[in-house]
């Protein structure tokens, strides 16, 4: 990978984590006080998970990666930084370990492990979406 490229996913990833922000301030301020803790949460990481792909399959062809390999570095490399960030973000709010791990149970509503395997694979689909035959 290029440095442009890996400059361009870089770029790409933090709009959609300025778009997570946002989404969880939406999530505190609207959907949970409005519809209720367990649907506010998965209604939450289902208009995350729309958002990354959506944003995804935009930029895609800015991003100019050239085959499936790339690709799949440049989810997994979202992934990673999304993990990073959160566990960081998290620990130095002063959470414990153990709530930060219970977002990946599935309880109450929460898809946050969904999110990340949208993340993960968004670069992938979105190409196959569009078509690209280089990435098979």
């Amino acid at each position: 990978m290029t440095i442009r490229l890996i400059g361009k996913t870089l770029v790409v990833w933090v709009g959609i984590l300025f778009l997570a922000v946002a989404n969880g301030v939406l999530r505190e301020a609207v959907l949970i006080p409005g519809i209720g803790p367990t649907p506010g949460l998965f209604l939450s990481g289902i208009l995350l998970s729309v958002l990354i792909f959506g944003v995804t399959y935009l930029t895609l062809p800015w991003i100019e990666a050239q085959n499936t390999k790339q690709l799949a570095a440049i989810g997994l490399g979202w992934l990673g930084l999304t993990l990073v960030f959160e566990f960081s973000f998290g620990l130095l709010q002063g959470k414990p370990l153990t709530v930060l791990l219970a977002a990946y149970t599935f309880k109450g509503g929460n898809i946050w492990s969904l999110v990340l395997l949208v993340t993960a694979t968004a670069p992938y689909l979105a190409a196959k979406i569009r078509d690209w035959s280089s990435c098979r």
